[in-house]
């Protein structure tokens, strides 16, 4: 989606603001058959420690898996990588198609 959009507006929450990417874990959403496969080949790639998000179903039927310390040099290299890896869906880094906007959902002040 934020690929074909026009303008691309992230909101997030202040827990999504690090100064280094791969501070938070990096949710990949994966084919739910293809979850074991998608995880092995993410873990000996990246080093990282994926973990499956369980209970979580995304609007296209795909599970959450959440990719625990990394650390994120090139983020478009990374990003192409995965997505290159059968059964991923998408990545969560946008780095190919950054934001337009980002607006963090509990930055002060509020004026109602």
């Amino acid at each position: 989606m934020a690929a074909a959009a026009e303008r691309f507006v992230c909101i997030i929450d202040a827990s999504k603001r690090v100064p280094r990417l791969g501070g938070v874990p990096l949710p990949v959403e994966v084919i739910p058959m293809a979850r074991a496969l998608v995880t092995r080949t993410i873990a000996a790639m990246t080093g990282g420690a994926p973990v499956w998000r369980e209970g979580v179903v995304t609007d296209n039927g795909g599970w959450i898996v959440d990719v625990h310390g990394l650390v994120i040099d090139e983020p478009e290299a990374l990003e192409a990588a995965l997505n290159q890896i059968a059964g991923v869906v998408s990545v969560g880094l946008f780095a190919r198609r950054p934001a337009d906007l980002v607006i963090v959902g509990d930055d002060p002040p509020w004026s109602w």
